[in-house]
């Protein structure tokens, strides 16, 4: 299947995965089972919790409640993949598996840039136009934006996915990568394959760019508004409401926008597959923890949910 002649269109393509050596991967299949299990056991109990804590029935939980469905979705396309990948023989996905997996993933991690975006401005609501907050973020806007951000990044992943797949496959198979993503499989087209890195890259600025240039601003208002603010109990519960998702920002973003946002040529793909580890295992596992650790509303709800299961 390696050396295939190059007239022939490939029909599954290989992972190369994160290890060559079994005792590594043996290793590395363990650490990411926890990981994963973590992830959505974590992002289940947030769910659960604010579904069943009157207290928590704002708009910025009703957002965080779409994050933790996401996070769940997000890590479940690639890792179970992974995982079988580690310690089965066949490290082999056939092309509609690899084509299905890489539209999901894709459209997960947009829709996590553009919800991130809508909290960030949810936050500046809430501490720049407290009085109105109720108004302007009334339930009919947040279930718009949530749809808008689901909406929006499944059509441009579609977009980009029909160009990536109308290439011809016709020679390597070998995916140096450890799930189907579309840089990585754009690398084993047999054409020249600027137009659609062109194009991926226009999308990446509108899904990715449009909604950090949201977070930079409405954080920079919401800083702006906090050392306006008189007293320091106040400025502290303001800006520890804002920590978490800053928190949740950076790490994300961090890593998609080194990912999506540079030229292929310059990519080395061993750190590629690194940083590819931390937006689709590592962070949906530290999202419910750094939400539920930085939270007093999660933390007293948890606490109350737990005493009552004892009563």
């Amino acid at each position: 299947m390696g050396h295939m002649k190059t007239n022939f269109t490939v029909s599954e393509f290989v992972f190369l995965g994160l290890s060559s050596d079994p005792k590594i991967q043996l290793v590395l299949f363990f650490v990411f089972l926890f990981f994963y299990m973590l992830s959505v056991v974590g992002n289940v109990i947030i769910i659960t919790i604010i579904q069943i804590e009157p207290r928590l029935q704002t708009p910025m939980y009703f957002f965080l409640t779409n994050l933790s469905f996401l996070d769940i979705c997000y890590t479940s396309t690639n890792v179970p993949q992974m995982l079988s990948n580690m310690v089965g023989s066949k490290k082999t996905i056939p092309f509609a598996s690899c084509a299905t997996q890489m539209y999901f993933s894709l459209s997960f991690g947009m829709i996590e840039c553009v919800l991130l975006g809508v909290m960030a401005y949810d936050r500046y609501v809430a501490i720049c136009h407290p009085l109105h907050y109720t108004v302007i973020m009334d339930q009919n806007t947040c279930i718009q934006l949530a749809a808008i951000s689901w909406s929006s990044s499944f059509l441009s992943s579609m977009v980009i996915n029909v160009l990536t797949l109308s290439l011809p496959y016709c020679g390597p198979n070998v995916l140096n990568h450890f799930f189907c993503e579309v840089p990585s499989v754009l690398r084993l087209a047999c054409t020249d394959t600027s137009l659609t890195e062109l194009v991926v890259f226009v999308f990446s600025i509108i899904i990715v760019f449009i909604p950090f240039l949201l977070i930079i601003v409405s954080y920079a208002r919401i800083l702006l508004s906090v050392l306006r603010m008189q007293s320091a109990s106040g400025r502290h519960k303001a800006l520890s409401t804002c920590a978490s998702h800053l928190t949740v920002v950076i790490l994300f973003y961090g890593t998609a926008i080194f990912m999506y946002m540079r030229p292929q040529s310059k990519s080395s793909r061993a750190g590629g597959k690194v940083i590819a580890v931390f937006y689709t295992v590592v962070t949906p596992m530290l999202n419910p923890l750094i939400y539920s650790l930085r939270n007093q509303d999660v933390k007293g709800s948890l606490r109350r949910a737990i005493t009552k299961q004892k009563t």
